[in-house]
């Protein structure tokens, strides 16, 4: 969702430093998902365009924004509210859902995460190195815990899952194994 605001805001030319349109275009932005997790934006799959680097790492900046974070909370909140839902995100446990049933805390060490958004890119069209994915990743996790409001962190009841020698379909086994638990 993050993502997806970035984004929306992207394409009005937002500049981080001195925009004050930032409060309007995250009321306004329409963020939703389709029946098979799509993400869409004002209607539209906005899948893949929300995977390019320069979308991710507007969405860590734009997510220290107090405005943006109550914004996308609360959509979230609104997504999750009658349960049944899967959701992804560096605060779910901690700040939107933190009575959760169950949480999950996915690690993997930084260049095994490089690689694996190498590949993802690769498979988009783009080349990127894999040191300089591997430092935006550091520097975004720095950023992330750092940060004061709703930093990265482990809540205390979450599972860590360390999934740096797993594959997808390993880590979707042990995830669908635990909520089974």
């Amino acid at each position: 969702m993050y993502r997806a605001f970035a984004l929306y805001a992207s394409q009005w030319g937002v500049d981080l430093s001195s925009d004050e349109r930032i409060p309007e275009l995250a009321e306004r932005a329409y963020i939703d998902f389709d029946e098979n997790g799509n993400i869409l934006l004002e209607g539209k799959d906005v899948s893949k365009e929300i995977q390019a680097p320069e979308i991710a790492q507007l969405a860590s900046e734009l997510a220290t924004l107090p405005y943006v974070r109550g914004k996308m909370v609360a959509m979230q909140r609104d997504i999750g509210k009658d349960g049944g839902v899967v959701l992804d995100g560096r605060d779910i446990g901690t700040v939107v859902f933190p009575d959760a049933e169950l949480k999950i805390f996915l690690i993997a060490n930084a260049k095994t995460r490089a690689l694996r958004r190498k590949e993802e890119l690769a498979n988009a069209g783009n080349d990127i190195s894999l040191e300089k994915l591997t430092k935006e990743i550091e520097e975004r996790d720095k950023r992330d815990a750092e940060r004061e409001l709703s930093p990265l962190k482990k809540a205390a009841d979450a599972i860590e899952l360390d999934t740096s020698k797993l594959t997808i379909d390993e880590q979707v086994a042990k995830v669908v194994a635990l909520a089974r638990k």
